[in-house]
């Protein structure tokens, strides 16, 4: 792989390089590859995440070398420069009508696709379902046994290319309307209640102990999380900012395939 990276390196400096075949040829070979997850724009080391900036490259300069085209499934048609995914029967994932993945991202075998969209540089572990109305943005990166529900949003991100992915770890629960963006982590096995909303600057507030906790950006393992507020002092006076409140954390002792939804119910949170 590293004359492919060095050729897109070369090629994200100079972009009359995208006329050459080798340099097309690398960024294809990037883009197959995250495809078929043998490569992931970021993952795990040593409890932390690493973004492989040069795969982010890779995917935002597959668009200036594709070209628009007609693209047609049944009754209905899209004009894009991306593909859409195709042979899931032989990926061993389910979809739904109208669930749509984009060419370069991957879905897992076992995944299940409710009507919802995934984007290119999205990655989706075994088991998970992604939920109606959900939405998987471009390189965010969801674990396995994850529960998207309905309506979810994960952001994407590709530029700027440091800027970090969603991360959603392994077994983790995000409840009806609840959104994520500008690369928070949710740690594995945490939980979120409906319609709570991370932001990179979202303060996230565990509130479960004697004094509160401050985090951003991060939400920690096995976490029951709802949506809050915080008073903010303003020149016109003092509002209400929304934030997280981390109200508990899940029982080691209960069974993850019922405890995702009884965790809500044990600290009497909507789904």
């Amino acid at each position: 792989m590293d004359n492919i990276r060095q050729l897109i390196e070369s090629a994200w400096e100079d972009r009359e390089l995208l006329r050459q075949q080798a340099t097309q040829e690398a960024i294809c070979a990037v883009v197959e590859r995250l495809d078929k997850g043998l490569l992931r724009i970021a993952s795990p080391h040593n409890g932390e995440w690493i973004t492989h900036e040069w795969i982010k490259k890779a995917v935002i300069l597959y668009f200036p070398i594709r070209k628009m085209e007609l693209i047609e499934t049944g009754p209905f048609q899209f004009y894009d420069k991306i593909p859409l995914k195709t042979h899931y029967d032989k990926l061993g994932v389910r979809v739904v009508p109208h669930a749509i993945a984009r060419y370069g991202s991957f879905i897992a075998e076992g995944v299940i696709m409710m009507p919802c969209y995934v984007n290119i540089g999205a990655y989706v572990g075994s088991g998970t379902m992604v939920d109606t109305w959900a939405t998987v943005g471009s390189c965010a990166q969801v674990g396995k046994n994850c529960h998207l529900s309905g309506g979810v949003g994960i952001g994407g991100v590709l530029e700027p290319v440091q800027a970090a992915p969603v991360i959603i770890e392994d077994d983790c629960f995000l409840g009806s309307r609840s959104i994520v963006v500008e690369g928070v982590r949710v740690g594995r096995e945490a939980v979120l209640g409906a319609n709570v909303v991370l932001t990179g600057s979202t303060k996230i507030i565990d509130v479960s102990g004697e004094k509160p906790a401050e985090y951003r950006g991060f939400v920690p393992e096995r976490s029951v999380v709802i949506p809050g507020t915080i008073p903010k002092t303003f020149p016109s006076g003092i509002y209400q900012v929304p934030c997280a409140l981390i109200i508990g954390r899940r029982k080691a002792s209960t069974d993850l395939k019922t405890s995702l939804n009884q965790a809500l119910r044990e600290f009497d949170v909507a789904v």
